[in-house]
């Protein structure tokens, strides 16, 4: 298959994939793996009309000592690579797990007596881009490479509401994100390489990781949408803030974005059965297709995810058990017909028309941004959804100046800044 545009541009079809999540042992599945349990996973997603895969190796598997790159396991993360070239997808892989559905994957030599700063510390930080390279050019030929991501969602590590947060400064992270995408550029020239942050990045005032940094840097701007971020507790499982919230976001992301024609790529995106039941699910994952493809420059959709966690697996959260597109058997689900049909409506809709009326989001001048109106049940966010449930296709506009919150206003209260991380 002709391998991935290098640049994309935002222009001409999206992408639709999924993220992988072995049905076989989860991700402890690298430990020992299966080429053929691998193989039928990805035909199983490749039957629903997925073109590509998100992929996460481990990283204490890939680099278990801060000297040591094992060689078999970048062996590892190739063989799936390939196998997924025999069924039609391209591949996108994490390059540091990290963090996955609640656990955390920090190496050995990153805690308790040896507990150093990921973000800050030279050494950490040097051996950190070694990894990110050495995979980059492991892969670098592999037709089927989209490129890399930087980790799943591992600002959290930084973030003020975790129990142990590496802390970091606005210079510090942006610092940390150049040098590994350098790394990642370095090691394979050619591919998409981007920064997958969690939403404290758009909507956590005090977080290190910014909107801009997310808008600005990688070659694409990569958004995690989640509606237990506050969405479906404050507006209802069924409820139009629900069904735009990927819609939202996206555009958000759009407002920061310093080139207009900068890819949006809606990375994570899932129904977790926390907030919908399963009758509700198929109209959700059509809802989120209908709307997100609404936005410009959408590069793709990548939904989370293949397979449930299987229930044999102890002390994850329920929801995690349940967010697949087939169960832990391989059998498909209401939600995977779901996704395959609303991949099959999104190949043939029409190009979005163009965005209406732009809702101002002051957020300051200061590093820290004033972010948390944004977030939902913040100003910004009701005031978008006002304007698109009305019909006037809203965008959102960032004014750079003093943020004009009311210290009163309890329409600003960042919900998503305290969600939990999936």
């Amino acid at each position: 298959m002709p391998a991935p545009s290098p640049a994309p541009t935002g222009s001409g079809a999206p992408r639709f994939g999924v993220n992988y999540t072995p049905r076989t042992g989860w991700f402890h599945s690298w430990l020992d793996l299966d080429p053929d349990a691998v193989g039928e996973d990805l035909q199983a997603i490749a039957s629903l009309g997925a073109d590509h895969v998100r992929v996460f190796p481990l990283w204490p598997l890939l680099q278990p000592n801060r000297t040591l790159i094992r060689l078999r396991g970048l062996e590892d993360v190739r063989t799936v690579v390939d196998i997924a070239a025999t069924v039609g997808l391209d591949v996108v892989v994490d390059a540091i797990q990290g963090h996955l559905s609640s656990f955390d994957f920090v190496p050995s030599w990153l805690a308790t007596w040896h507990r150093r700063n990921m973000f800050t510390d030279p050494a950490v930080v040097e051996a950190t881009a070694e990894l990110v390279h050495s995979l980059s050019a492991r892969l670098a030929d592999a037709p089927n490479l989209v490129g890399l991501t930087l980790g799943n969602e591992v600002n959290q590590f930084s973030a003020s509401n975790h129990p142990d947060p590496d802390v970091t400064s606005v210079a510090e992270a942006e610092a940390w994100t150049r040098t590994l995408l350098a790394a990642a550029r370095a090691g394979a020239p050619g591919g998409m390489h981007t920064v997958a942050n969690y939403d404290a990045a758009w909507f956590m005032d005090d977080h290190a990781f910014t909107p801009d940094q997310s808008a600005s840097l990688g070659d694409a701007t990569v958004v995690h949408s989640w509606i237990f971020d506050g969405t479906g507790q404050r507006y209802g499982a069924r409820s139009f803030e629900v069904a735009h919230r990927a819609e939202y976001y996206l555009e958000l992301a759009r407002a920061f974005s310093p080139a207009p024609q900068r890819p949006l790529w809606l990375q994570e995106v899932g129904a977790p059965r926390s907030i919908l039941t399963e009758q509700e699910v198929p109209w959700f994952v059509r809802s989120t297709f209908e709307t997100a493809m609404q936005c410009p420059e959408l590069w793709g959709i990548t939904w989370w995810c293949s397979h449930d966690v299987s229930r044999s697996l102890a002390d994850f959260p329920p929801l995690e058990h349940t967010l697949g597109l087939f169960d832990e058997h391989g059998r498909i689900k209401n939600a995977g017909e779901a996704f395959r049909d609303a991949v099959a409506a999104a190949r043939e809709a029409a190009p979005p028309a163009p965005r209406g009326r732009e809702i101002e989001f002051p957020v300051g001048r200061d590093p820290l941004l004033e972010r948390s109106a944004a977030a939902p049940g913040g100003s910004v966010f009701e005031a978008w959804m006002d304007a698109s449930r009305a019909g006037e296709r809203p965008t959102v506009r960032v004014v750079r100046e003093r943020a004009a919150i009311t210290a009163g206003d309890t329409r600003t209260g960042g919900a998503a800044a305290t969600r939990p991380v999936p």
